[in-house]
C-alpha cells in the first residue's frame, strides 16, 4: 500500500496583552487540554499539536512562515479564544501557504449562569473574538475552512477530521507523480492539458515514457516472482477453471501478473504514485495492462485509461482523502432509460478498482475487441450501493473547473453473464436528465473519479484551497440556476 507522510497538524489560538498574564496562562491551558481532548476523544486521521497563543503581529508572522517550512506541519488550526484585534492578523495571513482552518468554539460548553461575571465574560470572548478574526480572512480572501461547535462536539470533530484528509492530499500534492505511458488518445480533447500548470496548481509532476521503457521492466520480472504473485490471486479471486492447468488462459493471466510486477517496479524506482495507458500505444506488449491496473489501483496508485493524467492524478488524490477505500477509476459508460428508473451503468474496458466490490473479484480472458491485442485477463464485480460521487477535473482554457455529481449507486440484481467487466450502477442526483444536462453544460468529462468515501464537502475544500472552480450537481440543482452560476464563475475565475 502507499503510504503517506505522518502529517500533524498546527493549533494556535489568539489573544492579545490587554488581559494580563494571567488571563493568557489560562488561555494556553485551555488550549492545551483542547488540542489534548481532540487528540484523544476526537477520531482524527492525523495529531493535533498546540504551538502557542499568538499576540503580536510578528510572532503571528513567524510562526505561520515556520509553518510553511515545515514539512510534516499540513495545516493550521486557529482559535480566538479572546478578542484578538485582527490587523495582527494580517502579515501572518498574507504569508500563509498552508491550509487554514478557523475552529470557532469556546472552552466551555454551558454557561455557569450562577457564577458567571466579568472576568469569564473576558476570558470566554470567542463569540465575538472569532468574528473579528473571521472578518479579517473574508477582507483578505483568504481561503481557510470555518467550523463551528463546541470542540467536544462529534459533528465538529467530524468536520476537523474531514478537512484535516483533504489538506494532507493538498500536501501530499508535491508527492503526486504520474508515469505516462504512451500519449494522450488520438484527437480526444477533454485528456489533454497543460502539465506546467497542473504542477504550479497542485504540485502535481506528469512525465512521458514510451511503452518500450516498461517492456523493459518486465523482462527483468523472474520467475518465483511470477509464481508467488499467481498463488496470491488465487488466494483473493475466482480463477476460472481452465487456468489450474498450462494454456492460454493462465498464460495470460501470467502475463498480467509481469506487467504488474514491471509497473510496479518501474513505479517505485521513479517515486510515481500514478500512471495511464494507452490501447493505442501499446508496442512491444501482448495485452493492455487490465489486471495489472485493477490491482495497483486497489495498492492505492492514481490511474486513468487513454493517456488521462489528469483524472490519474485526481484519483490518487482522492485515495488519499478515502485511505484507499471504496474509491475508483471511473467512466460513464451507457445507460438504463426505463422512465422513472434512469440509471448509469459505469466501467471502463477493463480498468476498475476492486475497492468499490459488493462482491469477490473473479478473473477471466475474453477479447477486448479494442486495441488488436491478446485477449486479456481482467477483475469482474459488481460494486455496491451507497451514496456516492462522481468527480471531474477539467480544463476551461487556463483554468481549472472540479465538476461533481452526488450519486446513489445501487448492487446489481440482474445478472450480465456476458459482460466481461466490473460495473457499476447509480442514479445521479437529482435525475439522470438533469445531472447529465448539467454534467455537459459544465463540461464535464467522460472519465471520473468515483468515490463513496470522498464527500462532496471534501471536494469543495479543495477547490477552495487551490482557488479554482467548484460546481455541485446535487439533489438541489436547478438547471436555469445552475446554468447562471457557470456564467458567473466565468467572470470570477477568467
Amino acid at each position: 500500500m502507499l503510504e503517506v507522510r505522518p502529517y500533524t497538524f498546527w493549533f494556535v489560538t489568539g489573544s492579545q496583552h490587554l488581559y494580563g498574564e494571567e488571563t493568557l496562562q489560562e488561555v494556553a491551558n485551555n488550549s492545551k487540554e483542547i488540542v489534548a481532548g481532540l487528540n484523544k476523544e476526537g477520531n482524527l486521521p492525523f495529531e493535533v499539536e498546540f504551538k502557542e497563543v499568538l499576540t503580536t503581529s510578528p510572532d503571528i508572522h513567524n510562526l505561520m512562515l515556520k509553518a510553511n517550512a515545515d514539512e510534516n506541519c499540513a495545516g493550521v488550526i486557529t482559535w480566538m479564544h479572546t478578542f484578538s484585534p485582527a490587523k495582527m492578523w494580517i502579515a501572518g495571513l498574507k504569508a500563509l501557504q498552508k491550509p487554514l482552518l478557523h475552529l470557532h468554539t469556546q472552552f466551555n460548553r454551558d454557561i455557569p449562569w450562577e457564577s458567571i461575571d466579568m472576568d469569564f465574560m473576558n476570558l470566554n470572548q470567542a463569540a465575538h473574538g472569532d468574528r473579528e478574526y473571521g472578518f479579517i480572512g473574508t477582507r483578505m480572501d483568504v481561503s481557510r475552512k470555518v467550523v463551528v461547535g463546541h470542540w467536544q462536539n462529534k459533528e465538529v470533530t467530524s468536520k476537523v477530521s474531514d478537512w484535516m484528509k483533504t489538506a494532507s492530499a493538498v500536501a501530499e500534492g508535491n508527492n503526486i507523480r504520474v508515469a505516462r505511458f504512451g500519449d494522450n488518445m488520438r484527437n480526444v480533447a477533454v485528456t489533454d492539458g497543460d502539465k506546467v500548470e497542473a504542477q504550479i496548481k497542485f504540485g502535481w509532476t506528469v512525465d512521458y515514457y514510451g511503452i518500450g521503457d516498461l517492456v523493459e521492466e518486465m523482462d527483468k520480472v523472474k520467475e518465483e516472482e511470477l509464481d508467488a504473485l499467481y498463488k496470491e490471486y488465487e488466494e483473493l479471486y475466482e480463477l476460472p477453471a481452465e487456468a489450474s492447468e498450462p494454456g492460454p488462459i493462465r498464460d495470460s493471466i501470467l502475463y498480467q501478473g509481469k506487467i504488474e510486477l514491471g509497473l510496479k517496479s518501474f513505479l517505485k524506482k521513479g517515486n510515481y504514485t500514478a500512471f495511464t495507458t494507452n490501447f493505442e500505444d501499446l508496442h512491444g506488449m501482448k495485452q493492455l495492462p487490465g489486471l495489472a491496473a485493477q490491482r495497483l489501483m486497489a495498492e492505492g496508485y492514481g490511474f486513468a485509461g487513454e493517456g488521462d493524467w489528469r483524472t490519474a492524478a485526481l484519483l490518487r488524490f482522492m485515495k488519499i482523502i478515502a485511505g484507499n477505500e471504496g474509491t475508483s477509476f471511473m467512466e460513464d459508460y451507457t445507460y438504463h432509460l426505463e422512465q422513472g428508473n434512469e440509471m448509469v451503468l459505469g466501467s471502463h474496458m477493463l480498468e476498475i478498482c476492486p475497492t468499490v466490490s459488493a462482491t469477490k473479484p473473479k478473473i477471466v480472458v475474453n477479447p477486448l475487441g479494442i486495441g488488436g491485442k491478446e485477449d486479456p485477463a481482467r477483475l469482474v464485480f459488481d460494486g455496491r450501493g451507497g451514496d456516492a460521487v462522481n468527480a471531474s477535473l477539467v480544463e476551461m482554457g487556463g483554468r481549472y473547473r472540479l465538476v461533481i455529481n452526488e450519486v446513489k449507486a445501487e448492487q446489481p440484481k440482474i445478472d450480465t453473464p456476458n459482460l466481461p467487466v466490473a460495473k457499476v450502477l447509480w442514479k445521479p442526483e437529482p435525475s439522470l436528465s438533469e445531472a447529465t444536462e448539467a454534467w455537459i453544460y459544465a463540461g464535464g468529462a467522460h472519465h471520473t473519479v468515483f468515490s463513496f468515501d470522498v464527500t462532496t464537502e471534501q471536494l469543495y475544500d479543495f477547490a477552495d484551497m487551490a482557488k479554482i472552480e467548484c460546481v455541485v450537481i446535487d439533489k438541489d440543482t436547478n438547471l436555469r440556476q445552475f446554468r447562471n452560476e457557470l456564467k458567473w464563475n466565468e467572470a470570477i475565475y477568467r
